[in-house]
């Protein structure tokens, strides 16, 4: 390798960046926000087929008005409306922890309707027949969604839930417009202060997300096909 090849990577070992670190962050973005996003995002499955008509509404308002949001406009607008504007500081701490823990609420508050969407196609596939029986035993709406409609809901949806997630880990670059310490703020870093090294910069962060969301796919690709339910 040349001199000025050679010069081109010197960063990566200086010390001066901390990519490891950066990643971590959006490592934990991602899982706080997965798990986060599934739970509320079957909530708002079970309000969208639920048989209450309020329930029903709010759920189909809040999945085509945050799913059709930038989700840029929703992580500023947590920052700038709920932190600055009322005050809100999610149990405090820092500025950067702030951040941290807005940047996860607007990522589960968008995410949520896509993982919504992805289960409500898994309710649609469990046949009818099934929650007609049940009912006709006495269960409850409450008893037959969690007992024997979301069990099979979740088993044909674990594809589309990978493609939610994978797309998640992405879109938490989106956290860096609020300042949360993450890949994509360190590589904007970068790019201003290694003018000569873009190359190489834009190659470590893109590698850096395949080997993320790689990984993840073919993991829940080969869950999928494992737990498939059988028609």
């Amino acid at each position: 390798m040349g001199r000025g090849e050679g010069h081109r990577v010197d960063f990566l070992d200086s010390g001066q960046y901390d990519v490891l670190g950066a990643f971590w962050v959006t490592v934990q973005l991602t899982l706080y926000s997965a798990v986060g996003s599934l739970i509320w995002g079957t909530v708002l499955a079970g309000m969208r087929v639920s048989p209450v008509p309020l329930l029903r509404g709010f759920g189909t308002a809040y999945v085509n008005l945050v799913r059709n949001t930038p989700l840029t406009v929703l992580i500023i607008g947590c920052s700038l409306g709920l932190n600055q504007t009322l005050g809100i500081e999610l149990g405090g701490g820092t500025f950067k922890e702030i951040g941290f823990k807005l940047a996860i609420l607007g990522l589960v508050a968008y995410t949520g309707t896509f993982v919504c969407e992805a289960l409500r196609s898994g309710i649609n596939t469990v046949p009818v027949g099934q929650a007609e029986a049940a009912r006709a035993l006495g269960l409850s709406f409450f008893q037959v969604l969690t007992l024997i409609v979301l069990p099979q809901a979740f088993r044909a949806v674990v594809a589309p839930l990978a493609n939610v997630l994978i797309a998640l880990t992405k879109n938490t670059t989106v956290a860096a417009t609020i300042g949360v310490a993450e890949a994509a703020l360190l590589m904007k870093e970068m790019v201003e202060n290694e003018a000569d090294a873009l190359f190489a910069v834009f190659g470590v962060f893109a590698l850096g997300f395949v080997l993320l969301t790689l990984p993840t796919g073919l993991l829940l690709g080969w869950v999928a096909k494992r737990v498939a339910v059988k028609r």
